[in-house]
């Protein structure tokens, strides 16, 4: 009988690259995780800190540096991350040389609410709290505003931030027991009322025509009031 050896090494290599990946996948398996790499991406200025984000890890495996790999759930870890009020998303991953990385996208604040509380809002329209770490130089929302009912306030602050004159000029969103809104700027002693934030952009493009005439004519310091709540009206009230 005629012995195909061709075959039988096609065998023995299948055997052996079996058996080495299995060896190594469990050897890969069992491997410990070293001591977590904690990677922020978008916003320079940090809200949270290194050491706080590897605090949420331990809290919820331990240390993570004497958990072996196929023990770890990284979707909980995820979970855990992004439970803290600071961070918008989160990616845990472990590297082949069982290095743990976590990549934290922070919240974004829009503005910063100053009543019987404080904390911020940020660009989902969601609340943020303080941080201890970095204070975020935004405007000043004060009045009547509740954590749970920001939608209004957030659309005007959303639209101070995407605009080059309110984003220079506005540095506080006052918002009455009525729900009605209004702009303090910068060196200028009169009010803004917005009312609401139903025909916003014509709103806005009243005022700027206003300020533009009266900062030509020197006249912005004649006002106590400016009425803009009316879609095609400046009401103005002389001091």
């Amino acid at each position: 009988m005629r012995i195909n050896w061709n075959y039988i090494k096609m065998i023995v290599l299948l055997g052996i690259t079996v058996f080495l990946f299995a060896f190594a996948s469990t050897r890969n398996a069992s491997r410990l995780i070293t001591k977590p790499n904690v990677a922020f991406v978008g916003e320079n200025n940090l809200f949270i800190t290194n050491q706080t984000v590897s605090k949420l890890l331990i809290q919820n495996y331990g240390d993570v540096k004497n958990v072996a790999k196929e023990t770890l759930v990284l979707s909980e870890l995820e979970n855990a991350l992004k439970s803290n009020p600071m961070i918008k998303a989160a990616q845990v991953y472990v590297a082949v040389n069982g290095a743990l990385n976590a990549e934290i996208e922070q919240k974004s604040p829009l503005a910063r609410v100053n009543t019987n509380a404080s904390y911020y809002i940020d660009n989902d329209g969601l609340f943020m709290p303080l941080s201890n770490n970095y204070s975020a130089r935004v405007p000043l929302v004060t009045g009547y505003v509740e954590k749970n009912n920001l939608k209004q306030v957030h659309k005007l602050a959303l639209k101070i931030k995407n605009d080059d004159f309110l984003r220079k000029h506005v540095f506080e969103i006052y918002q009455d027991a009525n729900r009605k809104l209004y702009l303090k700027l910068r060196k200028c002693d009169f009010l803004v009322q917005l009312g609401n934030v139903r025909f916003l952009d014509k709103k806005i493009n009243n005022l700027k025509a206003f300020y533009k005439k009266n900062l030509k004519d020197k006249t912005l310091n004649n006002y106590s009031k400016v009425n803009l709540q009316f879609e095609n009206q400046v009401i103005c009230t002389k001091i």
